[in-house]
């Protein structure tokens, strides 16, 4: 049984709790030692809150007793550390915040802490939560579990690496431009991007500003299906009381696949899975159709556009806390060993100034991000689903992703047209990586794209756990 408590759902742990086939402080040391075995190889949790969470679960395993039900009472979890967890560091890896401690909880965490949910620790993101590689110079690299040179994805790269290890049944993440989507994919788990303000933001380093904030959204990792619309109704707090859990009428249902954008290449092996969903579905009754969508081309453009022209705050601004010459100053420490800054959000920063001098050029990639809006928004019902590729590629070497910064347009595009979006794991290809694809629905339809993620995940398999013995 032991080993089955790091495959299970956090829907099934609650039940062993409430039906004291354990308890919750078993339950919590078991994963803790667990944490303690792989986490020096992963380095994905970068703080723990060990025995405040023992003493939370001796609480509730008190709270049983006296009869209190909650619906994942006692049950281990984990949160980016983007999010603020009383006590705990807040710093998205930016090196002049290490000292920071959180004297109160997000208000996402507060729901999953009322909901009975324990966290053991925070884990690790991109410097500024803004790359797709979980590394900084705050508390270094995360590996990948399946592979450790590989990336983990970012910015919810910890906690993808955590929860594709068995080491947290769910956790939390954030996504403005496929931070939860592609962590999700890359280490092999689900992964959901809720429909634009649906789950509050608030209580997050960095905080989007303005119009960025329909950008921006918090939702969960998790490494079975079942667990997620509970935990976005959960996530949603009073909005969650609206949203009903949905199964897959095939008869009714409409599934359009889009086999890239026409300018990212996607490996033969995605495009082969992604044709592998697209056939299930169809034979198990749907209308199947594929098509291109020739404005897509331009998707990492709208989503830099749309980005530029929403925030007052720029991202150089942010990294370098207003310092003045910041840019040069940086970029010279680097090449003398001395910046606390990683090459990727020095990168990042020198392409947000450059396209600065360019703004009649943004502004029409703005614009074409709205007519790509109202696109989707015609082709999309509450009976259509979308399937459209995670990534150009499976987990990329670690760094690999500087020389081709621009697969993760797949994702940033969903954010850019404000629609909900599970990334489903189907399987490792032949090297042992995970697979996998987006289920893309109407806006406000997150519990279609669910529902879907439940369907493949009894065809597929979902979540395939990495040997970890071999790392």
């Amino acid at each position: 049984m032991t080993e089955n408590l790091f495959r299970y759902s956090a829907t099934e742990l609650a039940e062993l709790i409430r039906s004291k086939k354990i308890s919750s402080e078993e339950l919590v040391r078991l994963y803790i030692q667990e944490i303690k075995r792989w986490n020096p190889t992963l380095n994905a949790m970068i703080a723990d809150r060990f025995e405040e969470a023992i003493e939370e679960a001796v609480e509730a395993d008190k709270a049983l007793a006296k009869g209190e039900d909650l619906p994942f009472l006692g049950v281990p979890c984990t949160i980016k550390e983007a999010f603020a967890v009383l006590g705990m560091p807040n710093t998205s890896g930016l090196v002049s915040r290490k000292d920071f401690r959180n004297k109160e909880d997000a208000e996402t965490v507060r729901l999953l802490r009322a909901a009975g949910f324990i966290p053991l620790g925070v884990s690790n993101t991109s410097e500024l939560c803004m790359w797709m590689e979980s590394s900084n110079k705050l508390y270094g690299q995360t590996n990948n579990p399946y592979d450790l040179s590989r990336t983990v994805g970012g910015s919810s790269g910890g906690e993808g690496a955590l929860i594709g290890a068995g080491l947290s049944p769910v956790g939390l993440g954030s996504d403005i431009g496929g931070s939860i989507r592609m962590p999700a994919f890359f280490n092999g788990i689900f992964g959901h991007k809720c429909s634009s303000g649906l789950i509050s933001n608030e209580g997050q380093f960095p905080q989007a500003e303005n119009e960025a904030q329909t950008y921006l959204c918090s939702g969960p990792l998790c490494r079975k299906a079942e667990d997620l619309f509970p935990l976005i109704k959960l996530l949603a707090g009073e909005k969650g009381l609206l949203l009903e859990e949905e199964t897959i009428d095939w008869s009714s249902l409409k599934v359009i696949s889009i086999p890239s954008d026409g300018l990212i290449p996607v490996s033969k092996e995605l495009r082969s899975i992604q044709k592998d969903v697209l056939r299930f579905c169809a034979e198990k009754g749907a209308d199947t159709m594929e098509i291109t969508v020739p404005g897509l081309k331009n998707s990492l453009q709208i989503w830099l556009g749309m980005m530029e022209k929403a925030a007052e705050t720029t991202f150089a601004q942010q990294l370098f806390e207003g310092s003045e010459g910041g840019f040069m100053k940086w970029w010279l420490a680097l090449l003398l060993g001395r910046s606390p800054h990683t090459i990727p959000a020095l990168v990042l920063a020198s392409i947000e100034t450059v396209s600065g001098h360019f703004p009649s050029g943004m502004s029409r990639f703005v614009k074409d991000g709205h007519k790509l809006q109202e696109y989707f928004s015609e082709l999309l019902d509450g009976n259509t689903l979308l399937l459209y590729p995670s990534h150009g590629m499976v987990a990329p070497k670690h760094s690999r992703s500087l020389f081709a910064p621009w697969r993760w347009a797949y994702t940033a595009i969903i954010n850019s047209l404000l629609l909900p979006a599970t990334q489903v794991p189907l399987g490792l290809n032949e090297k042992g990586l995970p697979l996998g694809v987006q289920v893309i629905g109407k806006h406000g339809h997150d519990a279609k794209t669910i529902a879907m993620a439940v369907e493949l995940e009894k065809e597929f398999g979902g979540w395939t756990p990495p040997d970890l013995s071999v790392l």
